[in-house]
């Protein structure tokens, strides 16, 4: 697990000066989407995009389909919750980070109460003493330190990001029950656990999306970007701007003549 964590943070490193880059050219990307000025390397991201739904369909998705016929949907539940459980943990470092005790203490007492009295956060006992999720994550962090997302960029395997989001995600996946476990193979099966299990739960949404959706790239895209905050932002943005071109004066017609100086 930590040869592949390692991997993953020199591939980021890698790529994110090349992801850097890009971030200047933001504010001069045609009009068009909602999410068009954050996606400059939309013809990349497409290829990749396109990778990652044949594997989907080649790979996971089967195996997926296969383990929701298998597996009832009460048990799933219980995975989804024992995972949920780790993440109830790092949302709670991550509200400290961001200055939030008291949803901090609140993903700390959700975590302590479901591995306590849950069986490992097999069981959502804390939702029913109306201890909601908080959930947070260090790309959350870093938005709150006012760390702009950068531009859109999808990864393979990994699916939609942003640089913000690609600097914080091996921290994000660190933080899992496979840190727990000395052995490689039980590691590589938790993870596959999760993922298989996670993509279980998401046929019927997967589906959905392939149903209503023209631009099925553009349809996620804008969702991701819209979920983390990346698209308010850019409208924030383009609102200043459209601001100040309204103060500024309109200009002259062609061989209007200068106002005479004082």
């Amino acid at each position: 697990m930590s040869r592949i964590t390692n991997c993953a943070t020199s591939l980021c490193a890698l790529v994110l000066l090349s992801l850097l880059s890009g971030c200047a050219s933001l504010g001069t990307q045609a009009a068009g989407g909602p999410g068009q000025k954050l996606d400059p390397w939309e013809s990349w991201n497409r290829k990749v995009f396109a990778f990652n739904e044949d594997l989907d369909a080649a790979v996971l998705k089967p195996v997926s389909t296969a383990y929701s016929n298998v597996v009832p949907q009460p048990v799933r539940r219980g995975v989804q919750n024992f995972f949920s459980n780790f993440a109830d943990a790092w949302s709670g470092i991550n509200n400290l980070l961001q200055v939030k005790p008291a949803n901090a203490l609140q993903d700390f007492a959700r975590f302590g109460t479901n591995t306590i009295f849950g069986v490992l956060g097999v069981i959502d006992v804390a939702s029913e003493l109306g201890l909601d999720h908080q959930y947070e994550d260090f790309g959350k962090t870093l938005q709150r330190w006012s760390v702009g997302p950068g531009a859109y960029v999808v990864w393979p395997l990994l699916g939609p990001s942003t640089v913000r989001e690609s600097f914080a995600l091996p921290f994000d996946r660190l933080f899992s029950p496979a840190l727990l476990l000395n052995n490689g193979r039980a590691q590589f099966a938790t993870v596959g656990l999760q993922l298989v299990n996670t993509r279980a739960n998401l046929l019927g949404v997967s589906s959905m999306i392939d149903d209503i959706a023209l631009d099925k790239y553009i349809f996620i895209r804008d969702a991701y970007l819209q979920r983390r905050g990346s698209l308010k932002l850019d409208a924030d943005v383009s609102g200043a701007d459209a601001a100040d071109d309204a103060k500024s004066p309109p200009p002259k017609p062609p061989g209007a003549a200068s106002a005479p100086t004082q």
